[in-house]
């Protein structure tokens, strides 16, 4: 397995929070940039001022985990895997797989956005359930700091100090919880958009699959809005460069991320139809080396890893159950620590993102966060019995013989 890319924060509910390095300089940005404007309402020391950028900050980006959370949450519950949480200075990364079945990365949203790798909603009711979770929990986080603002204070002060207005002072709390609603009314406003890839457009998309029974059109037509949506975002970035605005360049950005995740969208969709008959079972491996549960870690790494030079084999038992994968780090590991004769049932590792039902359709795996990870997934029956394994090498090839 590749490296993780980015840093555990924290595990909430059992749900996996990082960050990516680069995301630092963006949060530090932030507070750079609101310091100023905060310092002229507050008055007072600087230091007050900064202060408060970075309570404000650091309350933006958790109200983003918190939204991130509603969507984990609801996938989780309608029987979704998530594979967790990361916060970067890009839009957040969904896995997929281009026309000539190479790995992309499909941007999803904008800003300092999380993402939520999930399996693929299987009804147009669970990907809507999922898809508007998010937008409430932000909804909820305004409605809060709002409710708590007025109580602070009046709420003309409130919103005046919301709006920046010319010349309005306030306290410390009042700019935090007022700019904390301001900027997360403007996060749900913009993602409500019916545009892939933000929540809006997912919305539309389960709309669009409802209506018409054909999830390939619906991506199609919601990868065509986002598409449009990042023209009109571009257009307006050029002409904030042309008056010298500075959130121009940010505007040209954001419309380049977005057009390319609506246009992977795109490809998505019209690949779907070509491989929606195709399942997994139609591209595994039906013969794959497996290791038994019953073999010491030394057998396992003289006959198989020494053999083989995999990083990890899938195990399992007399009656070919699944049972998990051992990895040879793992092996090597136990090995050197003076315990050979240790059985491997007793190093299992099993992570959701390896295992996949043979009767999945194959268009599954384009957002699957386990293949391009592992490198391949494990295909099991309803009963959990090892039918095979599909390496990201047979889904391209499936790939590349549907174009």
């Amino acid at each position: 397995m590749a490296p993780r890319a980015n840093l555990q924060l924290a595990r909430i509910f059992g749900i996996r929070i990082g960050v990516g390095i680069s995301w630092f300089a963006v949060l530090f940005f932030f507070m750079y940039a609101v310091t100023d404007p905060f310092h002229k309402m507050l008055g007072g020391s600087l230091t007050t001022a900064y202060l408060v950028a970075v309570a404000s900050v650091l309350s933006f980006f958790a109200s983003l985990i918190l939204h991130e959370l509603g969507h984990a949450l609801v996938a989780r519950r309608r029987g979704l895997p998530v594979a967790g949480i990361a916060l970067s200075n890009s839009p957040s990364q969904v896995r997929a797989l281009d026309l000539k079945g190479r790995v992309l990365v499909m941007r999803s949203s904008a800003g300092t956005r999380g993402a939520v790798g999930a399996g693929e909603p299987e009804s147009p009711g669970t990907e809507l359930r999922v898809a508007i979770a998010g937008p409430l929990v932000t909804l909820a986080v305004i409605v809060v700091c709002t409710v708590a603002g007025q109580l602070a204070t009046d709420s003309s002060h409130f919103f005046e100090a919301a709006l920046a207005t010319g010349g309005v002072h306030a306290s410390p709390a009042l700019v935090w919880l007022s700019w904390v609603a301001t900027i997360n009314a403007l996060v749900l406003v913009f993602n409500l958009f019916p545009a892939f890839p933000l929540d809006g457009g997912k919305i539309a998309h389960a709309a669009i699959w409802w209506r018409t029974g054909d999830r390939n059109r619906a991506t199609n037509a919601t990868g065509r809005m986002g598409q449009a949506f990042a023209v009109v975002i571009g257009l307006f970035g050029l002409w904030g460069l042309a008056s010298g605005s500075s959130g121009g360049l940010i505007a040209l950005l954001l419309a380049f991320f977005l057009y390319q995740s609506a246009s992977v969208a795109v490809a998505q969709g019209a690949l779907g139809r070509r491989i929606e008959s195709l399942t997994v079972a139609d591209v595994m491996d039906r013969e794959p080396v497996t290791i038994s549960s019953s073999l010491t870690l030394l057998e396992a790494h003289d006959e198989f890893f020494t053999r083989y030079r995999w990083q990890w084999f899938a195990v399992v038992d007399p009656a070919r159950h699944f049972l998990g994968i051992v990895r040879g780090q793992r092996v090597d590991a136990e090995i050197s620590a003076g315990r050979p004769a240790l059985a491997v049932a007793d190093v299992l590792e099993e992570e959701a993102p390896v295992r996949v039902d043979e009767e999945e359709p194959l268009r599954s795996l384009l957002g699957a966060e386990g293949l391009p990870r592992l490198g391949a997934m494990v295909a099991v029956d309803h009963d959990g019995v090892l039918k095979g394994v599909i390496t990201l090498a047979q889904v391209q090839r499936a790939l590349r013989l549907a174009t």
